[in-house]
């Protein structure tokens, strides 16, 4: 009717209005413009997806249960690129964390960051806050390990959020206060720096490099004092039967030595995947009822 078509003829002529943004891109990839800017351009359009997958909460609890160096060896054995966060560090004792990885990448303070970016409660870092829970890390990429990704007044609503913990390769302001808060917090250092000074957050939930290590939204991140390691989302069921299986034997064999005090050589150290049945690991797992036919630890009986 009539009526039916003046009622959608406003919105189409809104939909169908040239947009800057196209006629933009547009004058960017005529031939005017150099090549190396037009192949930029046109590389924008080949993001792969920021998360990997999805890790569950059960398997979450199960890999609080396990040691760092336990999932470093899983992940080595299966060929992956390190995944130990360099420099973040626990700062208080005894403090561990496991959860999904909320990412926050900062970029280096440049006047028009400042002035583009999201302000006030919608500033990405505010974003990743409130994507946190009690099953989540938030990850946080600064732009050098003695700038500071934030203090008391900003972290006040991770405590309120119930944050699993909080991981950055940069510094934290106000620790006696952190500590009080009492979430796990792995950083480079302290500091009184203000931060705002040298960066800026620019994006929630993107792949990051932290430590030196790629971090995906989703990620497992599991810290204790050792440090924090990045078990990727794709990757977590089988790295958490390597480093389980890992960590029975060697439970075995510190009893072992304990019960017959000796050098640790007749046993230690071996790779998952690799023990020999007739070594005197392999007959030591043996009295224990582990075999290639319930464990993948030995030679021939790994599964990945």
């Amino acid at each position: 009717s009539t009526m039916s078509l003046a009622r959608v003829a406003g919105p189409l002529r809104q939909l169908l209005r040239p947009s800057p943004l196209f006629s933009n891109a547009a004058r960017v990839m005529s031939p005017s413009f150099p090549a190396a800017i037009r192949m930029t351009a046109m590389r924008t359009m080949a993001t792969g997806p920021a998360s990997g997958g999805a890790v569950s909460d059960e398997m979450l609890a199960k890999l609080s249960k396990l040691s760092t160096q336990a999932i470093i060896d899983g992940l080595w054995v299966m060929g992956w690129p390190t995944s130990f966060i360099e420099g973040a560090r626990s700062l208080g004792k005894g403090q561990k964390c496991a959860g999904r990885a909320v990412t926050l990448r900062f970029v280096p303070q440049r006047p028009d960051i400042g002035q583009d970016k999201p302000g006030g409660g919608d500033s990405p870092e505010y974003e990743a806050f409130e994507k946190c829970g009690n099953n989540e890390v938030l990850v946080m990429a600064s732009v050098g390990p003695w700038e500071s990704v934030g203090g008391d007044i900003k972290f006040l609503r991770l405590k309120q959020r119930n944050v699993g913990g909080l991981v950055t390769d940069g510094s934290v302001r106000d620790t006696d206060e952190l500590l009080n808060y009492g979430f796990p917090v792995f950083s480079f250092s302290t500091t009184p720096k203000q931060g705002p000074a040298a960066m800026q957050p620019w994006e929630c939930n993107g792949v990051i490099e932290c430590g030196g290590v790629v971090v995906r939204p989703g990620d497992a991140i599991v810290g204790d004092q050792d440090g924090v390691v990045v078990v990727p989302a794709k990757a977590v069921d089988k790295v958490y039967s390597i480093a389980h299986g890992r960590e029975q034997i060697e439970e075995i064999v510190k009893e072992e030595l304990t019960k017959n005090p000796g050098p640790p050589g007749k046993f230690y150290p071996f790779m998952s995947g690799k023990i020999k049945v007739d070594s005197p690991l392999g007959k030591l797992l043996a009295t224990k009822g582990i075999t290639p036919q319930n464990s993948n630890q030995f030679e021939g009986s790994a599964d990945w």
